[in-house]
């Protein structure tokens, strides 16, 4: 026993225990403040860069540039990272390329039974890289099921949306075979009015459009002028007019139910008709005695 404890204290007390650890001290010291520096100065140059490409004449949406910027500062991040451990490793005196070649075999190991991880890495890559859809975006996603919402969270494995009514749906990526997003182009909503049959339309051409031509002034959502297209169809009794509106992406809902609330009013003030069932009642009697008189 006292032979074992000799050994430990004349091993840690040698010389050449302590010149190891200082200078493996001083290279993980040097590996770590290196990589601090790489890592802040490299986010520095990506986030200048992406900038001065963005106010140059071929811009990209600035959704687009925060989502590159971000993406290309986790990669560098995990880069460094992965490359500062095997630094360090090596300054410890490890052997570095058997940990890889085993680190490769499980990995390929891994891989065989989990495809469709990678798929969703993959596909979640593609879908920030060329910019599909982007966090605050109204989109609807087509996979086994078709999911609604606004984007709250985009991944490299999975998107998350929220409903209107509030579900959060959780998607792989890789399950994403279509996407329709709706906050990219201006939006355009089609309001169709009816009214009754004895209506005339030269007068509510001229209301409706003197009411139109005031709105972008009241509404920053408004594109340009809604457009009074006019008669689109006669049902028995009812005539429908229709309105088109351009607006800014996915606010045509709102500026349609405005458009009808006031466009409604102007018809009540105006004396306008509004269509409405007649119902003819026969009295067979009379008909009867009035066959009898005859």
């Amino acid at each position: 026993m006292a032979k074992t404890t000799g050994r430990f204290w004349s091993y840690f007390t040698s010389e050449e225990l302590w010149d190891y650890v200082i200078a493996s001290s001083i290279k993980i010291i040097s590996i770590l403040l290196i990589s601090y520096l790489v890592i802040f100065i490299g986010k520095k140059i990506i986030t200048r860069l992406f900038t001065l490409r963005f106010k140059t004449p071929l811009k990209q949406s600035e959704r687009r540039q925060t989502t590159l910027v971000k993406l290309l500062h986790s990669v560098l991040t995990y880069v460094v990272y992965f490359s500062a451990i095997i630094a360090v490793l090596s300054a410890l005196k490890i052997e570095v390329m058997g940990l890889l070649a085993g680190a490769g075999i499980a990995g390929l190991a891994i891989g065989f039974g989990a495809q469709s991880l990678v798929k969703d890495v993959i596909t979640g890559f593609f879908i920030i890289l060329e910019d599909q859809f982007a966090v605050g975006d109204y989109v609807k996603l087509t996979t086994s099921n078709v999911a609604e919402g606004t984007v709250s969270e985009i991944g490299l494995r999975t998107t998350k949306l929220v409903a209107f009514t509030g579900e959060l749906y959780i998607i792989p990526n890789g399950q994403i075979m279509d996407v329709v997003n709706y906050s990219i182009n201006n939006s355009k909503g089609i309001i169709d009015l009816q009214v009754g049959i004895e209506a005339d339309i030269e007068k509510i051409e001229r209301l409706v459009t003197d009411y139109l031509q005031t709105l972008p002034a009241k509404y920053e959502e408004l594109v340009s002028v809604p457009i009074f297209v006019g008669v689109q169809n006669i049902v028995g009794t009812e005539v429908t007019v229709r309105i088109v509106v351009e607006t800014q992406p996915y606010q045509h809902f709102a500026i349609s139910r405005i458009i009808k609330r006031d466009v409604k009013d102007i018809f009540e003030k105006n004396g306008i008709p509004m269509p409405y069932q007649k119902m003819m009642v026969y009295n067979q009697d009379s008909n009867k005695n009035g066959g009898d008189d005859a």
